[in-house]
């Protein structure tokens, strides 16, 4: 092949068989994918069946901890998860440039195979189109998925009730900070990477070991921790009071944050679960998560109250309380 993408590999001729063969196919392989036809022919079961899509144009495509192909895999994985399914098959779209590096290409092909893999789920499917040099920038993705609920399981924000226990699974705003990093150039010296992974290993323990212990899940991508708390309560009656003293924050991420003027809660994740827990077993939820790798920093950061109605405010260290809204405008576009 060229080492360079070229209009001809979106055109549905011999460039762009080639083009899936030697690089898709190759990587994404497996016996649904092989039937090489216009649809992947599944086999389901009764029950009930979650399908979520969504499309990744993240800036720089290749940053610490990950790049666009393996977010795109996680980001999937990780919204079925977090609707209490267990994720099985996913597509995935690729609009390229002209001019796009194949062997770039091919490390993206290959995270994400590898993170399918870890994560037990199938590209089944999938489509290319290739677009003339400045219609895009590099390779954007698009990747659906399905995923099968376990019976018993009914996660929904409407089971949220007073004395519900807030729990993160781990240190928040380090995927943000990561990007922010690398896309700005700025020059500190840090071990700060992505916390891109994907969830469903950590999170399917809990469901399958305390079922009635979870409310509703969410990650907490664009808009951080902050946003994703006040979508949950909106509308509901409640409130989410949070306590400053228990928020997991890396001290090089919260360095930065200040120097910068940004604020951890708001910052962007891919590897980090929010849930809203019975307070009576929330501490037993926690137990369970610390078990995986993915959840050794797990911690009870916030408690369902009715004090402020359909807001989510913080107890500071000073010892007040600081409403905590929903984030206004985005600072860092682009980031997944």
């Amino acid at each position: 092949m060229n080492e360079l993408i070229t209009l001809a590999c979106g055109s549905g001729g011999k460039f762009t068989h080639q083009l899936i063969n030697e690089i898709f196919y190759n990587y994404f392989k497996n016996d649904i994918l092989l039937e090489c036809g216009d649809s992947a022919i599944l086999k389901v079961k009764s029950g009930r069946m979650a399908f979520t899509t969504d499309s990744y144009v993240i800036s720089p495509i290749f940053f610490k901890g990950g790049n666009i192909g393996k977010l795109a895999v996680c980001g999937t994985v990780n919204d079925l998860t977090v609707s209490g399914a267990c994720p099985r098959y996913i597509s995935c779209g690729f609009i390229i440039e002209e001019g796009f590096s194949i062997r770039e290409l091919e490390s993206i092909a290959e995270s994400m195979a590898d993170t399918a893999k870890k994560a037990g789920v199938s590209i089944v499917t999938g489509d290319t189109k290739v677009v003339h040099k400045g219609c895009t920038d590099k390779i954007f993705i698009n990747t659906s998925g399905i995923g099968f609920i376990p019976e018993g399981v009914d996660l929904s924000v409407k089971k949220i009730r007073k004395g519900d226990k807030i729990i993160i699974s781990g240190t928040m705003g380090d995927h943000g900070t990561a990007i922010l990093l690398e896309r700005e150039n700025i020059e500190v010296k840090s071990n700060i990477t992505s916390d891109c992974a994907p969830l469903n290993s950590l999170i399917e323990p809990v469901i399958k070991k305390l079922p009635n212990a979870i409310r509703v899940m969410r990650d907490p991508t664009r808009g951080g921790v902050a946003t994703t708390l006040n979508e949950l309560i909106a509308g509901s009656g409640l409130s989410i009071k949070l306590y400053e003293d228990c928020l997991p924050v890396r001290d090089e991420v919260k360095g930065i944050c200040e120097i910068l003027g940004m604020d951890p809660l708001y910052m962007a994740n891919e590897g980090k679960v929010l849930i809203i827990a019975d307070g009576d077993l929330a501490n037993s939820v926690i137990e369970i998560l610390k078990e995986n790798p993915y959840g050794k920093d797990a911690s009870i950061i916030g408690t369902v109250t009715d004090n402020l109605p359909d807001k989510v405010f913080m107890s500071t260290l000073a010892g007040g309380n600081r409403i905590i809204d929903m984030l206004a405008t985005d600072p860092l576009p682009r980031i997944c």
